[in-house]
């Protein structure tokens, strides 16, 4: 793997750890484009320590959603994606309740 993975990452006994199964697929997402070069570690781990830096201290903290919110902003900054195809695709995931 040629990303370093943060220190705040969930884990039981050292294994990964997640909740529900959409974190792993995020989780492996962002790995893979990392790992492919389609996505700059670095500018995703700077996505996500403002993503978590900017939560509402209120609310649960669940790290998958900062994670999630941290790859799409990297997606969209770097231009892997655009917002309108971004926006249409979590939109379809939504509409269907098994994801």
């Amino acid at each position: 793997m040629t990303t370093e993975l943060p220190a705040d990452v969930p884990r039981s006994n050292g294994e990964l750890l997640f909740e529900f199964p959409w974190e792993s697929r995020a989780f492996g997402l962002a790995v893979a484009l990392a790992d492919a070069g389609a996505l700059q570690w670095d500018d995703f781990r700077a996505e996500l320590v403002d993503a978590i830096a900017g939560r509402d201290p209120d609310a649960p903290y669940r790290y998958y959603e900062h994670w999630l919110t941290a790859l799409e902003r990297a997606l969209v900054s770097t231009g892997v994606v655009d917002t309108k195809t971004l926006v249409a695709s979590v939109r379809s995931v939504m509409e269907h309740k098994e994801h």
